[in-house]
């Protein structure tokens, strides 16, 4: 969990204007380490995080589930180096299921 904009800006303004980090730390409860992060930084607002970015190349499983209709999820784990989990899981996302064969992409 990120910090609040507000609160950055609260804590950064406290240290700014003469309070000290650790007294900013014990008075906000936030680590010191924290504090020097966010000094030290020209914006306050927190990173975006990027899309995460699975093993599984999404095309690939498709194509394989076009060569290979009848194999299992335990078959597929093994081509694609994962647990059968990841494969249930990108099949539900992709909108494949055993009865359909129309795939999303």
């Amino acid at each position: 969990m990120t910090y609040s904009l507000d609160l950055r800006e609260r804590v950064v303004g406290y240290v700014r204007d003469g309070g000290a980090p650790t007294e900013a730390s014990r008075l906000f409860g936030i680590d010191r380490k924290t504090i020097y992060n966010w000094l030290s930084r020209a914006e306050l607002a927190p990173a975006p995080c990027g899309p995460r970015r699975g093993k599984i190349d999404k095309a690939a499983l498709v194509q394989h589930v076009k060569d290979y209709p009848d194999a299992i999820l335990r078959e597929r784990a093994a081509h694609f180096g994962v647990r059968t989990n990841a494969i249930w899981s990108m099949l539900k996302a992709l909108g494949i299921t055993k009865k359909t064969t129309k795939y999303k992409q």
